[in-house]
């Protein structure tokens, strides 16, 4: 019997990796302790309230094609509280106009010039024609989505849709983001067409001949972050403990197990999972694993902000649709913005007499925005608020929620970077890791991460091969996701 099944598994970090990988080590028969040094659990999910209408502070929705985070909430309770967007129309803000999101793309990137009409100028859309008439390219062990969509299609394509799409997920660059780990599908079958333009088709073959229906992302009735809650409640009701204030500040081997030191306490363990963000994982292992302690220490992070909204609807009105994302190259401060009561049924039925806007700020390297005071975040997405939509009414009330160094950065080759440290962490019996910054920054990815990470201790390292070789797409799903 493995130590995973028997004995006492330590989970460091109360992150929904973490608590994902208590409830499933609990499943399997383990005594388990959750170890979070913040006051709080669930990390990047975070419930909260505006004017007092509950929201998320945090991601607001998750990806429902994939079964993992839509499985746990059921298991823990929420089932009855999945609700899909009300809308999933959006808009680009681009060249001074909200424009209709484009269909008939895969990450932004077209099927047909057609798909992107009224998005793009006629220039951007003819160089978009000529993929089919250029020669292969390769795209090698990873190359960076930008780089290859604009040497196919031109840097239109990547400027207005697919940057903004990319950027809402990781806050990142699209032409530094990996191709391989952030548009995993699309890496794969760049491998095997000629075109961009028939590698994009086939996917949407694919996808067509599985005939998935049903949304594509689903929310839960009072917030995302209250996911992590219930898996909390349901691994405290199952015996587990979960100590929260309790930094861990050493990770050593003990004989066959694990010591760790937290505060003025020692624990033993038998296994340990370590589910933190990579900076504080890297601490962690750099005693018994330094050369994967190494390899996490070179893990970037972008930092960004939401700012919510409140407002009297008597006082104002938003277009129609979910709300908008957009391009960097136009040169606005705000990336997006969530029409939160447009697009959850559940925020609207809140309190009719007011609506709820969500907008972010802050891409990586992108610090200069995140140094303003909340009351000057505040006044910026009003600012691009106003000039896109023509909001001009003042707010009942503001929360600007900050998330240093919230989200990790995939890069050219990260794929590479995470089978290393997979490979060092081997190496130590009853050791694995789990979280954003291996296989996926979603809320899926960052569940199927943690099963993985368990099933290792038990000895199944068929999800771990599974996430090295299929990273877990994460698609845009509102702002700051």
């Amino acid at each position: 019997m493995s130590a995973a099944s028997t004995g006492h598994v330590v989970v460091i970090g109360a992150g929904v990796a973490g608590l994902a990988a208590a409830h499933r080590a609990l499943a399997r028969g383990a005594r388990v302790t959750v170890l979070e040094a913040t006051d709080r659990v669930g990390g990047k999910l975070l419930p909260g309230e505006i004017a007092g209408l509950r929201v998320d502070l945090g991601a607001e929705s998750m990806l429902a094609r994939r079964p993992e985070a839509v499985g746990l909430a059921r298991e823990v309770g929420l089932g009855d509280r999945l609700q899909p967007p009300t809308t999933a129309t959006a808009s680009i803000w681009t060249r001074d106009a909200l424009r209709p999101m484009p269909k008939g793309h895969v990450m932004g990137v077209p099927g047909t010039a057609a798909a992107l009409a009224g998005l793009l100028s006629a220039e951007g859309l003819a160089r978009i024609e000529r993929d089919a008439g250029l020669p292969p390219t390769e795209v090698g062990d990873d190359v960076a989505v930008g780089e290859y969509v604009a040497a196919r299609m031109g840097r239109e394509v990547v400027d207005r849709l697919v940057e903004p799409l990319l950027g809402g997920v990781y806050a990142g660059d699209a032409y530094r983001l990996s191709l391989r780990s952030a548009v995993p599908q699309l890496y794969q079958a760049a491998r095997t067409h000629d075109t961009l333009t028939a590698a994009v088709k086939s996917l949407q073959a694919k996808a067509a001949e599985a005939g998935q229906t049903g949304p594509v992302f689903l929310g839960i009735e009072g917030g995302v972050g209250t996911l992590p809650l219930a898996v909390a409640d349901a691994v405290r009701a199952r015996g587990g403990e979960i100590l929260t204030r309790t930094p861990v500040s050493g990770l050593r081997r003990d004989g066959i197990g694990w010591r760790l030191t937290a505060g003025d306490r020692t624990l033993h363990a038998d296994a340990v999972v370590v589910a933190v963000p990579a900076p504080a994982a890297s601490a962690l292992l750099r005693a018994e694993a330094p050369a994967a302690a190494a390899e996490l220490a070179g893990v970037e992070y972008a930092s960004m902000a939401l700012i919510t909204l409140a407002y009297r609807r008597a006082d104002a009105a938003l277009p129609e649709g979910s709300g908008f994302l957009v391009p960097p190259v136009d040169g606005r401060t705000i990336k997006a913005a969530t029409f939160a009561s447009q697009k959850w049924g559940w925020v609207g039925a809140e309190d009719p007499e007011l609506f709820v806007v969500r907008t972010s700020v802050g891409r990586h390297h992108e610090t200069e925005i995140l140094q303003r005071d909340d009351a000057g975040l505040v006044q910026v997405a009003r600012h691009d608020l106003r000039v896109a939509t023509g909001l001009d009414a003042e707010p009942v009330a503001t929360r600007v929620t900050r998330w240093t160094d919230g989200l990790p950065q995939y890069p050219v080759g990260h794929h590479a970077r995470v089978a290393r440290v997979r490979e060092h962490i081997a190496k130590l019996p009853g050791l694995a890791v789990c979280g954003a910054q291996y296989d996926g920054v979603g809320i899926p990815a960052c569940i199927a991460s943690a099963h993985a990470a368990v099933d290792q201790l038990g000895g199944d390292l068929t999800g771990v091969r599974e996430l090295t070789a299929n990273p877990v797409q994460s698609l845009h799903g509102g702002a700051g996701e």
